[in-house]
């Protein structure tokens, strides 16, 4: 049998590459699917997208890179509020910031706590420690805002990032119970 093996190279290269990225396509569409219904779907795919397992994730491995992602914003806000805290000479204003450091910590156990649930596939109890960690993060902001206090625009940014991942992941995780 004579084979011409350089076509026969280019033919297999081709359709190994059309096929990865017509699977590429799949997974970007799945990502866009879990994502869209967040209010802010491009931080969600940017998030997801920012994972190396993002390709072959199915929605609970989305879910769950989400909320990494989340943890991953919790750590550097507690971070930041233990330097503000550091910074700030005002004691009322230091003591709300050393709060909002513990808020940022306890976060971070419960979206740990929540990875657990979502791999037990207890999407309720997932739910509700995504959901009670934002709200630890809105109590650190509110406080802060009483004191008339301006946080960093990079801090405040990181604050809505954290936000608008959470409200993805919650959206994310709201399908799985009604499937």
């Amino acid at each position: 049998m004579d084979i011409n093996l350089p076509l026969f190279l280019f033919i297999s290269i081709s359709f190994n590459y059309m096929g990865h990225r017509n699977l590429v396509s799949a997974d970007d569409t799945l990502i866009k699917t879990q994502c869209h219904n967040a209010k802010v779907p491009k931080a969600c795919i940017q998030c997801v997208k920012s994972d190396s397992h993002s390709q072959s994730a199915d929605k609970v491995g989305i879910a769950a890179i989400v909320i990494t992602c989340i943890s991953n914003k919790a750590v550097t806000l507690e971070s930041n509020m233990t330097v503000l805290a550091s910074s700030v000479h005002d004691k009322k204003l230091k003591l709300v910031l050393q709060d909002c450091q513990k808020e940022f910590s306890d976060a971070k156990t419960n979206l740990t706590t929540a990875m657990d649930r979502l791999k037990n596939k207890d999407y309720d109890q997932t739910n509700y420690l995504v959901n009670h960690a934002l709200q630890k993060e809105f109590y650190c902001k509110n406080n802060v805002g009483d004191l008339q206090y301006t946080l960093p625009t990079t801090v405040l940014n990181d604050m809505t990032l954290y936000e608008e991942l959470s409200e993805a992941a919650l959206r994310i995780i709201d399908r799985f119970l009604w499937v």
